[in-house]
């Protein structure tokens, strides 16, 4: 143990963060020294969903440089979600989706995806080879971890084509649910109903059921190496920041009204939100939800804040997010 401490504290430790956004990717290489602190970070765009030759070419100059590099990803799989407990008898029964890969996060809940498609993308990838493949639930429960814990509101991630959403009541999960805005078949109903009909009772079918019986939690590395984020803890995410009050009043007064483009994507989000809320009451918990926390990957107008405030009366909040960079941070958590 000890020659290889000394054997690690020779070498730089390189983070290599991947995050895909519609047609292009976002490469985050973060470089390390010996001491754990960050010595350099290079940020790069390539139009491509994979590893074409250029992004392969930029990713290994970095990795070719130490034997101590990990690559982490997002997971974009549409078969993926939460469910609100961690104990197997309790799960719900109303599920048939039987080839999942799940975890368990801080004993409270439980996250999950699609073994086949894992593997899909571990193949996809495998020119660079997959350390990590990070849940954007886990992400978003990371970043409003004090607000998850204190208050009882719905918490939003939004990427370029996703959505993921939780409700959450003093860090106890009530609804969960992972939009893929590009294939969701439902937005093209809800746009048909909005303009047809001007009332508030928007039902969305969250489809598809799962059989957790018959998941397999060791069957891929790569989803297995986030199999308990208590470590996580470690992490102090605001802790060089303001309080997060002041940076979501601030990142309040920065939005702008968008161009044509954003302002339909933006409608569609709200859309979205506004369903699967609807969905949250009707077939879920009487709970009221007041407060929305938004975490924006992408700089969404103000268009969406709008919308949530004054068509469901909610009070919003928005704080921007490097989705590249929490990443990083989830990958050195897990290798303490």
């Amino acid at each position: 143990m000890m020659i290889s401490k000394i054997f690690e504290s020779l070498y730089l430790k390189i983070f290599v963060n991947i995050v895909v956004y519609g047609t292009k990717s976002i490469v985050l290489v973060e470089t390390l020294n010996n001491k754990g602190k960050v010595e350099s970070t290079q940020e790069e765009s390539f139009d491509t969903t994979g590893v074409d030759e250029k992004m392969y070419n930029f990713i290994t100059s970095y990795t070719n440089e130490s034997p101590f590099h990990y690559i982490s990803i997002l997971d974009k799989t549409p078969l993926q979600g939460a469910i609100p407990t961690c104990d197997k008898e309790q799960m719900p029964q109303d599920i048939q989706l039987k080839t999942l890969q799940y975890n368990c996060y801080k004993h409270r809940w439980t996250y999950y995806t699609s073994k086949v498609e894992l593997h899909a993308l571990k193949k996809e990838y495998s020119k660079i080879g997959l350390d990590f493949v990070f849940s954007p639930f886990v992400v978003l429960a990371r970043f409003f971890q004090d607000k998850i814990d204190t208050n009882m509101a719905m918490f939003v991630l939004i990427e370029e084509n996703y959505i993921t959403l939780s409700v959450f009541d003093n860090s106890e999960l009530l609804y969960s649910k992972f939009i893929d805005m590009e294939n969701d078949k439902e937005i093209d109903k809800l746009m048909i109903e909005d303009d047809g009909d001007d009332s508030d009772n928007i039902d969305l079918d969250i489809g598809g059921e799962m059989d957790l019986d018959d998941i397999e939690i060791d069957e891929l590395d790569n989803f297995g190496d986030i199999e308990d984020l208590d470590s996580l803890d470690d992490i102090d995410e605001f802790a060089d920041t303001k309080d997060i009050e002041e940076e979501l009043q601030e990142s309040d007064e920065e939005l702008n009204v968008g161009d044509i483009n954003s302002f339909s994507e933006d409608y569609q989000r709200f859309l979205l939100i506004q369903s699967a809320i609807n969905d949250f009451y009707k077939n879920r918990n009487s709970t009221f939800i007041e407060s929305t926390y938004i975490a924006d990957g992408i700089g969404v107008s103000g268009d969406l804040k709008r919308y949530l405030e004054e068509e469901m009366f909610l009070n919003v909040y928005i704080r921007s997010i490097d989705i590249n960079l929490q990443l990083s941070e989830l990958a050195k958590a897990e290798l303490k």
